[in-house]
């Protein structure tokens, strides 16, 4: 049981239970393995459980009435995902699929529900845990639109860069396979602006975009750099 209270203390929503508190969330919870490109959920079913990333990656996403794609998010391991978490019984807000072979957690809502009448402790830790990250999501969307489409562009590919970054010597590689579409609708741009943003940042030896990723060739260069 002690690993499995180590993995929980990972997770934000959970910080600050003890380990007692943590055995009973663990009893609940239901461990799943999902391979490349398996979907977790659709966006409009029901909502059954909620998630928490164990080991992988997770992306989020919206489907337009033409059948486009647009990306919510992508989620590492220790995010939580829906982000309308435990308190909301409405259907899934967007579809999730795993990107690489991923092992989740899934805690049930009724489960969960059940739990937090019996602990009063835990339902206080919790929620306060959950006002934190709603404060969090508040700053970043603040940033995010105040943004020119160039500096989002480099505020999520160094956002990456620190949560899914593999670093070798002097570069990061980030092993996300995404399309320069894909790319265009996490930060709401179009196609043809991102594809003229790689080609500036390879250019200037900035970037690499081999198929498996991205390479980031001088972290504290892209983060300083400014169009031309």
């Amino acid at each position: 049981m002690e690993k499995q209270v180590e993995l929980l203390q990972l997770i934000p929503l959970f910080k600050e239970l003890t380990p007692e508190e943590l055995e009973h969330v663990w009893n609940i919870a239901i461990q799943r393995s999902y391979p490349k490109r398996a979907t977790i959920f659709m966006e409009g079913c029901d909502k059954e459980a909620v998630f928490f990333i164990q080991d992988g990656l997770i992306k989020a996403y919206k489907t337009d009435a033409n059948g486009h794609e647009q990306i919510m998010s992508f989620l590492k391991t220790g995010d939580m995902f829906p982000h309308t978490g435990f308190f909301d019984t409405s259907p899934y807000p967007a579809t999730a699929k795993a990107v690489v072979d991923t092992v989740l957690l899934a805690i049930p809502l009724k489960s969960f529900e059940q739990l937090m009448i019996d602990s009063t402790n835990i339902s206080i830790k919790v929620m306060r845990a959950m006002s934190e990250k709603i404060i969090e999501l508040q700053v970043k969307l603040q940033g995010f639109t105040g943004q020119h489409v160039q500096d989002r562009g480099l505020a999520f590919r160094l956002k990456l860069a620190e949560t899914c970054g593999i670093h070798n010597n002097d570069k990061i590689h980030i092993n996300i396979p995404m399309t320069h579409q894909e790319f265009a609708s996490t930060i709401g741009t179009t196609r043809e602006t991102v594809t003229r943003l790689f080609n500036q940042l390879r250019k200037e030896n900035l970037l690499e975009t081999p198929r498996s990723g991205f390479v980031i060739l001088d972290y504290e260069a892209l983060k300083n750099w400014v169009p031309k």
